[in-house]
């Protein structure tokens, strides 16, 4: 099973106790802690059209920046772990990059073809679509499971937002269903129905796709 991409609580727990009481160089090394997995989190997520046109780092830094101006605010109230409350930060900034570049932009960003980017990673993307294909990968089929990986994220890229954003979450992110729930402010039981009726539709368009050359029926 895939690790999430988010550091350790306990590790960040320990940190923004130095950051509260006044520790030198604390909040440095909370931001700094999560700038990875920031930018995994935004990779996933930023329209591919857009690379040629905003640099991924400066959404990195804006959500940092951002974070450090709110810490005082968040340390007061922890609404929810701190690493699901710095990706909100990271999600809004998203959004915001894709409403200014779509306005700003003297050619329609959305007329652009979209361009290969980096995608989820291969093991992450393997390990959801072996869920879909009966049986298993011949010894010779090192190929094929680039193959796979790369079917599964044009499934995923094919799926309504709330369904993708789910996808994504559980399956990229490693978030729990408790996580989850949090993040989209829902019930555990409706984040799990959520999921499942995601992935129901994830399995229907695998399915679609033809049959990857190196598996070996059941």
């Amino acid at each position: 099973m895939s690790k999430s991409i988010w550091p350790d609580g306990e590790v960040t727990a320990e940190l923004l106790i130095n950051v509260k009481e006044g520790a030198p160089q604390a909040v440095d090394h909370l931001m700094d802690r999560h700038r990875e997995s920031l930018r995994r989190m935004i990779q996933l997520r930023l329209d591919q059209r857009l690379n040629q046109r905003m640099d991924v780092s400066d959404v990195i830094q804006d959500v940092l920046i951002e974070a450090n101006r709110r810490l005082r605010e968040y340390l007061e109230n922890p609404v929810m772990p701190f690493h699901l409350w710095i990706r909100q930060i990271a999600k809004d900034r998203i959004i915001d990059a894709h409403r200014r570049h779509r306005v700003s932009a003297k050619r329609s960003v959305d007329r652009e073809q979209p361009q290969p980017g980096k995608g989820p990673p291969d093991q992450s993307t393997i390990e959801l679509a072996n869920q879909f294909r009966d049986g298993a990968l011949t010894p010779a089929a090192a190929a094929t499971q680039k193959e796979l990986a790369q079917q599964v994220e044009a499934a995923v890229h094919l799926l309504k937002e709330k369904d993708r954003e789910i996808i994504l979450m559980r399956h990229y992110e490693q978030l729990d269903n408790q996580e989850i729930a949090q993040v989209l402010g829902l019930t555990e039981p409706a984040a799990s129905m959520r999921y499942l009726r995601a992935l129901k539709r994830l399995r229907g368009i695998m399915e679609t796709l033809p049959p990857l050359q190196g598996y070996l029926p059941e």
